[in-house]
């Protein structure tokens, strides 16, 4: 009967990054260069894929779904970032908020998952090179690949629906320039105790939980070839190297922002920029320039484009 007084809130105001003019413009400028370089650095890799017959290893089969990923991952929050910090406009609507908060989580987690499987691929191509074609064949990698949406969809559905499940009457500030799951539980006029504990089971378990296993198979094929390191596998070991830096800029933020209540210590906004946008900006960087085959096949398709 107490919460049929309150006024339930309709829309959220995002406070983004910065109030001040000159600054709001510097990021702007930024995070559209970021943002341009992630959609043209993954929509070439899709392309060379797709068209170039010599890369259709389950590797790239791989590749070519995650620069998907990163494409929608970073269309969830930096399109309508750009457009605040342009116009200055701050109010996204309670059903905007939602959404916008169930589709970064999608993405987000599926883009885990499927980094997770690509670490095993990468651990079966070094350590078992024998049976690699007959455990990542073709139907396998599709019926990964198509776990890891499954399990994205999943979690996101959780993360969405005890979000809804909860009061707001007020305020409805959010400390971020998205929507998500911490900054809006604060918001809540009820006791969340529970539902924050859930939620970090939830996210922060799955965040922890890849990023271990990311580990332990980057763990298991240094120990393969540390007795052997020839110059294919000083490549391997140096490929392996620069793929866990970035998946660690990626999972590190997020196990900090979510493997704790949400009415812990907010997390800075400056935080939650490298995994929403610098790491994927790195992705085509790292899995590209790190691949011969793949430059080779990118300047062949620059060829016949010219021709």
């Amino acid at each position: 009967m107490a919460q049929d007084n309150f006024s339930r809130v309709t829309e959220f105001i995002l406070l983004g990054l910065s109030d001040t003019r000159e600054l709001q413009l510097l990021f702007f400028t930024l995070f559209l260069l970021a943002y341009t370089m992630v959609l043209l650095g993954n929509l070439l890799i899709i392309v060379t894929v797709r068209t170039d017959p010599k890369l259709s290893s389950p590797m790239y089969f791989l590749l070519c779904n995650l620069s998907f990923l990163d494409i929608c991952y970073t269309s969830v929050t930096i399109p309508r970032v750009l457009v605040a910090l342009l116009s200055g406009h701050k109010v996204i609507a309670f059903e905007g908020c939602m959404a916008q908060l169930f589709f970064l989580h999608f993405v987000g987690s599926s883009e885990m998952f499927l980094l997770t499987v690509m670490a095993f691929d990468r651990y079966t191509a070094i350590c078992r090179p024998l049976h690699y074609m007959a455990i990542m064949a073709r139907g396998a990698c599709w019926a990964l690949v198509t776990a890891c949406w499954v399990g994205g969809f999943i979690h996101s559905i959780v993360q969405t629906v005890l979000t809804l499940q909860l009061p707001f009457c007020g305020p409805n500030t959010i400390h971020s320039y998205f929507c998500d799951v911490p900054p809006i539980v604060r918001l809540a006029c009820a006791d969340t105790a529970l539902t924050e504990w859930l939620m970090a089971s939830n996210s922060g378990l799955i965040s922890l939980g890849c990023f271990l296993v990311l580990v332990a198979s980057y763990a298991l094929i240094l120990a393969k070839v540390r007795a052997r390191l020839s110059q294919g596998h000083w490549k391997a070991l140096s490929t392996c190297a620069s793929h866990m830096m970035v998946v660690t800029l990626f999972f590190m933020p997020c196990i900090f922002t979510y493997l704790r209540p949400a009415g812990a210590v907010p997390t800075s906004t400056y935080v939650c920029v490298i995994y929403t946008i610098f790491s994927p900006m790195m992705n085509p960087l790292i899995y590209t320039l790190r691949s011969s085959e793949v430059k080779e096949s990118m300047w062949r398709l620059w060829k016949r484009c010219r021709a």
